[in-house]
């Protein structure tokens, strides 16, 4: 859209106070239910619940049409977060046996008990065995856990300065990435520069210099237009990571006044720091001067400001032809393949989007001298799984991922086992237990008192009273129905 928004963060939010919003209200009407009260909602809240229903409805719909290939984003988060969220719902399962033997035993109708118990077993015990269909590949033997894959700058360090930067690719290199990833762009005067969108709007500021050319290719310009151009102002305007508050006065200086750089630039940077370099290379559009001759221009420029051996070359077009012209470069493929056909095509590196990655996958690939990077990598649980998949590299704008120094769930089979058998065999323990306890004291067997209580009619009847005495009154939104109290008269002799 041409600028920064954090979309993504608004929706979260928003679910995030909703979903709090309907909890409150479940939890209070379970409290109440334990208390033997009727519900009934009140019309505000009942609008409520018709919002978030219409907000969750409607979020879904928007993000599987514009985000779809993300939704493989969530099954790759169960493979870290699945363990705890079987500890969760065991947990939530055992606390609901509570209200559910409580109104268990008030039912009069023995169909509506089987029915309630029913369901309540099959969903307890679709919990109980849930980790027998999970996957981790951080679920694995002591000592077979590969070596923690190294960091490549996603367009240098664009969460401390401007993006596709000098600024941005010294950053990334003091904070002691591996490589670096960035995106190249052929001028209207044969120049190789670094940019990654198609137009200059989003990260410069053509608007002011050049306002008639704001959506114009930034392959049509000239070297000399792009130099006039300002690259950081942006960054500090926008703060697309939320991070330019932790920059020093002098750094957002220095992002202030940041150029586009050149990919001449970037070479020279990455030799002298003995880094590795991987981009993409856009195909100048139609009619541009250099649109045949754009990989040769690339590949001389390589050749006079870097080692050959330090670039995963990734464009595919005349692969064969640029292997002939330089042996040395580290040939890279954009998408997974057969054994065979990257060896036909002298692939030693793959670049893969981090939703294919899979352990089987990953381990095809490292005993024939393959290595998979990862792109783009910027949460430690996502790094973990990366890690425990036998990954080599990702590609990351979060350089906080070298301090993670193991990955966040790290088990071995035989410790799994153990943690699910045990939260299985307590959680029944303890719902074996609650329902004696209601059987108890539904049949009078208070060992607290030894009394016995009259039940009323009606599966709600037992212990209710009126809300406000019972805590209710400041703030309920059920309104809750109280029986009618019956006056008990007791024969009282008042003769001495």
């Amino acid at each position: 859209m041409g600028f920064w928004f954090p979309w993504s963060l608004v929706l979260l939010v928003i679910a995030a106070a909703l979903f709090t919003y309907i909890s409150l209200l479940l939890v209070l009407a379970l409290c109440l239910l334990s208390e033997g009260q009727r519900l009934y909602l009140h019309w505000s809240h009942k609008m409520g619940i018709v919002v978030t229903l219409a907000f969750s409805v409607s979020a879904m719909a928007v993000l599987s049409e514009v985000w779809s290939t993300e939704w493989k984003t969530l099954l790759l988060s169960l493979q870290v977060t699945a363990p705890f969220l079987h500890v969760g719902g065991v947990s939530f399962m055992t606390l609901l046996s509570w209200p559910i033997a409580l109104y268990f035993f008030r039912m009069n109708k023995r169909v509506r008990q089987a029915c309630l118990l029913s369901v309540y077993i099959v969903a307890l015990f679709s919990f109980y065995l849930v980790p027998l269909a999970m996957y981790s590949p951080c679920i694995r033997a002591d000592g077979t856990l590969g070596p923690k894959p190294t960091l490549l700058g996603h367009r240098g360090a664009p969460m401390l300065a401007p993006e596709n930067t000098l600024m941005s690719f010294e950053s990334a290199l003091e904070a002691g990435v591996d490589g670096l990833k960035t995106d190249v762009t052929i001028s209207a005067d044969g120049v190789p520069f670094v940019m990654h969108d198609l137009t200059l709007q989003r990260t410069t500021n053509v608007e002011e210099v050049f306002p008639n050319r704001t959506h114009v290719p930034a392959a049509l310009f000239t070297w000399a237009d792009i130099q006039q151009l300002n690259a950081g102002a942006w960054f500090l305007s926008r703060d697309p990571f939320g991070t330019v508050s932790s920059l020093s006065p002098e750094q957002r200086a220095q992002a202030a006044n940041q150029t586009v750089p050149s990919l001449a630039d970037v070479l020279n940077l990455a030799s002298q720091a003995g880094k590795t370099v991987l981009f993409d290379l856009r195909q100048p559009p139609p009619g541009h001067p250099h649109r045949d001759n754009y990989l040769n221009i690339t590949l001389d420029l390589i050749h006079t400001h870097i080692n050959s051996s330090q670039v995963l070359w990734l464009p595919s077009e005349q692969r064969e032809k640029i292997q002939q012209m330089d042996p040395e470069l580290q040939q890279t493929a954009g998408q997974s393949a057969s054994i065979e056909e990257l060896h036909n095509n002298h692939i030693t590196t793959l670049n893969l989007h981090y939703s294919t990655m899979s352990l089987q996958q990953i381990s095809k690939y490292r005993p024939v001298n393959i290595s998979v990077n990862l792109y783009v990598v910027n949460e430690p649980w996502l790094y973990s799984v990366a890690w425990c998949s036998g990954a080599s590299s990702v590609t990351t704008n979060n350089l906080l991922l070298r301090d993670v120094h193991t990955p966040l769930l790290l088990v071995s089979p035989g410790q799994y086992s153990l943690l699910w058998v045990l939260t299985d065999l307590v959680s029944a323990a303890l719902i074996i237990c609650l329902f004696i306890f209601h059987w108890w004291r539904e049949r009078g067997l208070h060992f607290w008192s030894g009394s016995r209580q009259t039940h009323e009619t009606g599966p709600y009847s037992k212990f209710r009273t009126d809300p406000v005495e019972k805590g209710w009154g400041r703030w309920n939104p059920f309104h809750s129905v109280s029986p009618t109290r019956t006056l008990i008269s007791l024969p009282l002799d008042l003769n001495p």
